[in-house]
């Protein structure tokens, strides 16, 4: 199981994880704590990778946990929506569009690991802590990290929570 490599820091160097997954029992670890900021959420790391438990998902009710948390699962590369041109496109324009919040690599305890990290070096590590996965009311920069530079899509096209 993935979560067990990550947390003794056996796993292999092939296998990359997502660090915006949104959180399951069978091959995700929750890596950080969504806070308030007064530029919006921000997250804080946590100390290691912790396996996802029921009562990890039960605590972030009555919201989703990926409003809560972030969890990060093995990357599914081109099975996943936001994966083209052999590069994860969130990371990609999380570089471009959003500013650094930190000026030196914030803790993490998954980099060794991370997709973001081997595809965008430290540029998104120092954008990371501002994503978050779920939010209610996003703004219109992370609106378009998610779907993309164009025009946002119409609310009733935004996946519900």
């Amino acid at each position: 199981m993935a979560q067990d490599r990550v947390e003794t820091g056996t796993a292999n160097s092939h296998e990359l994880l997502c660090p915006s997954s949104r959180g399951t029992l069978e091959d995700s670890v929750l890596i950080g704590v969504v806070t308030s900021h007064t530029d919006g959420p921000r997250v804080v790391p946590t100390e290691r990778p912790i396996p996802v438990t029921p009562e990890i998902l039960a605590m972030a009710e009555p919201v989703g946990p990926s409003e809560v948390f972030r969890f990060a699962s093995p990357c599914q590369s081109g099975k996943c929506p936001h994966f083209q041109n052999a590069a994860c496109q969130l990371a990609v324009r999380g570089v471009k569009l959003l500013e650094a919040v930190d000026d030196e690599l914030p803790k993490c305890s998954i980099r060794p690991y991370c997709r973001w990290f081997r595809q965008e070096g430290a540029a998104i590590c120092k954008r990371c802590p501002q994503v978050v996965t779920d939010q209610f009311h996003p703004s219109e920069t992370m609106v378009q990290i998610v779907y993309g530079i164009g025009p946002a899509p119409a609310r009733a096209e935004v996946p519900p929570r």
